[in-house]
């Protein structure tokens, strides 16, 4: 019988070591590529543009996004169940809890693409069936890290003053997800208090959500006017602002068309539907402000050398749903305008899309983006001197 060598001895453990470490790094923040990858797939479906060859394209995407979401579940899930301390440590970490919402709204963009286009795969009865299990997974997640988070970070989480960033907005906006994501099914229901039941939940889920966010985009406003930006790899999670302002109008725009098929009154359904145009357009209004102020904050960090991270995908999902909101404003008002906006905002998509999925792609097989663990050290913010334009030390 063949002896292992010592060098084969200490490899086998030592390579069992370091998948353990690299399975320990995948958290949940890497849901973000799903809920990125899905919305190209959404945006492209309900854009109010015709486009030759869309069609085709956003079914691909939305079988990338379902093979993604399935493997993440087997890695995330599986390092639950074989090293529970290890992972319940991403719960503890400052940075790293509040992206427990990513997974909720992984579920709920792949189960809305099914509906939108995974139908021309599956058949349309499967793809509303898998939805359906998806959007009540991800609601019953996001209602849960919706609470459990903000808890945490109440009761135990250390909280730095500077602290609050774009990443506070993850486990209060699966709620919104829910609301908007919810009108695509209220079609397939049955007439009656079920069907009418649906559509106040979603409206209520909308309220829940769209008041939390309130709350920390005024922190976050805050932190930035008081400590500034911290110069780092976090920048690019201000573009999260976006979520829950284009989920909102995408939220309001298609509980106001599903209103219509019989949930409501008569005269509810018009209020519903003036309403997605009253809360709509001033909050793209304000949406555009902050893609203004995001997109000059991170060109100004990336002329600084701001790094690849995990976090460049906050430029897609949120970026996805202003596209979704700008749709539904255009279906609503029936303004060129809007369609246009939809248009040129679903190309910049795109290309941050392919952008940050090539790199991805590139860190993973290189590596960078597997060994290197979740950091629980604050991210101080920092503003630069007026006089040298340099920051302070």
């Amino acid at each position: 019988m063949a002896t292992p060598s010592p060098d084969e001895a200490v490899s086998a453990p030592n390579e069992s070591h370091t998948r353990i470490e690299v399975l320990g790094n995948i958290g949940p923040n890497w849901f973000a590529s799903v809920m990125g990858t899905g919305i190209v797939a959404i945006a492209g479906a309900t854009l109010p543009v015709h486009v030759p060859g869309l069609r085709g394209f956003t079914t691909g995407v939305w079988v990338l996004a379902a093979a993604l979401l399935v493997v993440l579940i087997v890695l995330v899930g599986g390092h639950w169940l074989r090293n529970p301390t290890v992972a319940r440590t991403h719960a503890r970490n400052p940075q790293m809890a509040h992206f427990y919402g990513a997974a909720p709204m992984a579920l709920m963009t792949v189960g809305a693409g099914a509906v939108l286009v995974g139908g021309d795969l599956i058949g349309r009865r499967l793809a509303i069936d898998l939805d359906w299990v998806l959007w009540t997974a991800g609601t019953a997640g996001g209602l849960f890290t919706a609470v459990s988070i903000p808890f945490l970070m109440f009761t135990q989480l250390r909280v730095e003053p500077d602290a609050a960033f774009g990443g506070w907005l993850m486990p209060v906006v699966p709620p919104m997800v829910s609301a908007a994501t919810g009108a695509l099914l209220l079609p397939h229901m049955p007439p009656g208090t079920g069907r009418e039941t649906m559509l106040y939940g979603c409206y209520a889920m909308f309220g829940l959500s769209l008041i939390a966010s309130l709350n920390i985009i005024a922190m976050i406003w805050s932190r930035l006017v008081l400590y500034g930006t911290s110069g780092s790899a976090r920048v690019p999670t201000l573009w999260i602002v976006l979520g829950p302002l284009g989920q909102s109008i995408t939220a309001a725009g298609l509980l106001g068309t599903a209103a219509a098929t019989g949930a409501v009154d008569h005269q509810l359904v018009g209020a519903m539907n003036d309403f997605a145009v009253i809360f709509g357009v001033p909050v793209w209004g304000f949406a555009v402000l902050w893609i203004a102020l995001a997109a000059s904050l991170t060109v100004r960090t990336l002329r600084r050398g701001m790094p690849f991270a995990l976090t460049w995908w906050s430029l897609t999902f949120p970026v996805g749903t202003f596209v979704t909101g700008t749709s539904q404003l255009a279906a609503h008002t029936h303004l060129p305008a809007f369609r246009v906006a939809g248009a040129v905002a679903y190309v910049g998509l795109l290309l941050t899309w392919i952008l940050v999925t090539a790199r991805t792609t590139r860190g993973s097989l290189r590596g960078n983006l597997l060994t290197v663990p979740p950091s629980s050290a604050p991210v101080k913010a920092r503003k630069e001197d007026p006089i040298s334009g340099a920051h302070p030390v």
